[in-house]
């Protein structure tokens, strides 16, 4: 049995929009973006209350790359993952874990326009680096899928991924605060991997509890 526990527009939406993609059998236990990631009981599923967090067969784990692999590794069928004597398999990694460098940049604007709720707690220069970081990142997708490979529709030459599922749910939280305009190989391979039905069943329902309120914020000049 699988158990995902989740909040809306976080880091776990990777591991729901995967488990989608998989086919799998789960659970889904959705939990506000409060406090309550600290209490007592929820610290026993996850020690730094954090989401995601996955039950699965007895065990609990967490950290959404590794869950990434763990899950593919669970379900080698779906040809999601890349096994370490697949050619693709190191870029696989790097790609997977690249998400998280994203997510990073994206969580210091989320804290910065939502979490420190005076504009005198806010840094306009901290708005305006860290954005600049979403865009080096949003630099290194374009170049990748810039290369002169052919059907060069996905991170890795074999075919859309679970890394396409990292980075496309990291790209699609720095959206919020970077578009994509400027960066048109980006804006094409977003457009494909987030029409895919498994990504949309990731999204948060009509009326669900959304961390972002808005769908951009523009960089606040102090």
């Amino acid at each position: 049995m699988i158990t995902l526990h989740h909040c809306h527009q976080t880091r776990s939406m990777r591991v729901l929009w995967l488990l989608h993609e998989l086919g799998a059998e789960f659970d889904l236990r959705v939990h506000p973006f409060d406090k309550s990631l600290r209490s007592p009981e929820y610290l026993t599923i996850s020690p730094a209350g954090r989401v995601p967090a996955l039950e699965l067969n007895g065990e609990v784990l967490f950290e959404s790359g590794a869950l990434l692999q763990v899950l593919c590794a669970r379900f080698p069928e779906t040809g999601l993952g890349r096994a370490p004597d697949d050619p693709d398999w190191p870029e696989w990694l790097v790609w997977l874990h690249f998400a998280e460098t994203i997510s990073q940049h994206t969580a210091a604007l989320t804290q910065q326009h939502m979490v420190l709720y005076e504009d005198a707690m806010r840094s306009p220069i901290v708005m305006k680096l860290e954005a600049a970081r979403i865009g080096k990142c949003f630099d290194a997708i374009e170049a990748r899928l810039s290369t002169p490979v052919e059907n060069r529709d996905h991170l890795l030459t074999s075919g859309f991924s679970a890394a396409d599922v990292a980075v496309g749910q990291a790209v699609y939280m720095a959206r919020h605060f970077v578009r994509l305009e400027a960066w048109p190989e980006v804006s094409a391979w977003y457009a494909r991997v987030t029409d895919r039905p498994a990504f949309v069943a990731s999204l948060p329902p009509d009326g669900a509890e959304r961390l972002y309120g808005r769908d951009f914020y523009e960089a606040w000049d102090g």
